[in-house]
């Protein structure tokens, strides 16, 4: 039988515990488990939290090091904010139970944020535990990896994707295969600035606000040669910055083959 778009990826024959240096990649193309989770990076930001808090590194150093994986110094001495990426808002209850957790062991408000991106972040958390939470995050599927700094954030989705009444399609897989694509790519670790993304199958933009984005996708048809083609409604420019403006329409019809995201369905 053909996988579905929601479906798990083709499973592989086991190297080792997922998630480990001889099996380092996860991914299952379903909300909650998009991006690839890679443990040597948590052991990484230990050693070099250590050498930061050791005096052995400056700030200058460490603090593009530490955005890379989603951890945010904050003005308070020695706390950190720490930012999750839910690409198109894909979420489960164990990961929600996950946050829970998080916010009850090492947040000292005992509690976390939901941003306006599809986000959740934990204020006030030591350096020392930064490492500690986000591999208990990681544990449940999710990332912190590049929702700071001037990289491509969080992809946002229309939160009512697969389920709208005459959608034309589900934009979840296509919005998976872009966040996959450009999560830890090199071109996008040290942007000019950071880089927001939008995707919707709605008619209207308004349903994932692809209008205030950087890149905001709306999923559109065409019929040629008596065949349905999909493809993307392009818009550029968009943001909600010291200059708000909406994003101007790049391209009325940009079809799947020629976009940058692989996906099947």
């Amino acid at each position: 039988m053909e996988p579905t778009a929601l479906q798990s990826t083709e499973q592989k024959p086991s190297k080792g515990r997922k998630g480990s240096l001889t099996n380092p990649e996860v991914h299952e193309n379903v909300p909650g488990h998009v991006i690839p989770i890679l443990e040597r990076e948590f052991d990484d930001f230990d050693t070099r939290a250590a050498k930061f808090m050791r005096g052995e590194e400056s700030e200058d150093q460490f603090i593009g090091f530490r955005l890379k994986q989603g951890v945010y110094g904050q003005r308070q001495p020695d706390v950190q904010m720490i930012r999750v990426k839910l690409p198109f808002g894909g979420v489960t209850p164990e990961q929600m139970e996950a946050f829970g957790e998080v916010a009850g062991r090492y947040a000292p408000m005992g509690k976390g944020h939901i941003t306006t991106r599809q986000n959740f972040q934990f204020h006030h958390i030591p350096l020392p535990d930064a490492a500690e939470v986000i591999r208990m995050i990681s544990d449940s599927g999710l990332s912190s990896r590049e929702a700071c700094g001037n990289t491509v954030r969080n992809v946002t989705g229309d939160p009512w994707a697969g389920v709208t009444e005459g959608e034309l399609y589900d934009i979840t897989p296509y919005a998976g295969a872009f966040v996959r694509y450009f999560v830890r790519n090199e071109v996008c670790q040290l942007l000019p600035r950071k880089f927001k993304v939008a995707f919707s199958g709605c008619a209207e933009n308004a349903c994932g606000l692809t209008n205030f984005h950087d890149i905001g996708l709306i999923a559109r048809t065409r019929v040629a040669g008596g065949e349905t083609k999909r493809g993307f409604e392009f818009y550029v420019g968009g943001g909600l910055g010291s200059v708000p403006q909406s994003a101007l329409l790049f391209d009325e019809f940009l079809p799947e083959e020629e976009s940058e995201a692989e996906a099947s369905d």
